[in-house]
């Protein structure tokens, strides 16, 4: 039996809706194969007095999943516009004049086009820089902490962070 959007969105925003993460990304699969319209709607009418944005990122005509992406745009601008941030997307090819709208617009079309997945996506979910740089780097391995995500920088500071979104 599926679940519904109400109660993924719930269990995996927590950190975002208590305000103690920027943002996250969960995936769903609705009955029928197509996105609730109604639900984001309705969630959309319900967070966003609140700070709050619902996106969804991607759509899967083949499996009728989809990428939702809940986010604080406050908190998401100020992040990617420190200068260590913005200049590594740069690198992954988010140019200098993009807001953090056409950000998203980009990110929505590497998950859509790319071959492989866009590490970057670390970033705009609040991790640290560091923990994105170290994953791309060492591919996923030889990482401090692993929790949420895995980290590469100070392993108590990870495990802090993390009991952090798991008493939320």
């Amino acid at each position: 039996m599926e679940r519904s959007l109400d109660e993924i969105m719930v269990e995996q925003c927590a950190p975002t809706l208590a305000g103690i993460k920027p943002a996250s990304l969960f995936r769903c699969r609705a009955d029928g194969g197509r996105c609730p319209e109604e639900a984001v709607a309705r969630w959309r009418r319900e967070l966003e007095p609140r700070g709050i944005v619902i996106r969804v990122l991607k759509t899967c005509p083949v499996t009728g999943a989809y990428l939702v992406y809940v986010y604080r745009p406050a908190w998401l601008r100020q992040l990617v516009n420190r200068p260590q941030i913005r200049g590594f997307l740069r690198q992954c090819g988010y140019g200098p004049e993009m807001d953090v709208d056409a950000m998203l617009g980009r990110l929505s079309g590497r998950f859509c086009l790319e071959e492989e997945y866009p590490h970057e996506i670390g970033v705009f979910l609040g991790y640290p820089l560091e923990d994105v740089v170290g994953f791309i780097r060492h591919r996923g391995r030889e990482f401090t902490f692993s929790g949420y995500w895995k980290a590469y920088g100070d392993p108590q500071a990870a495990r802090r962070r993390f009991d952090r979104y798991r008493r939320c």
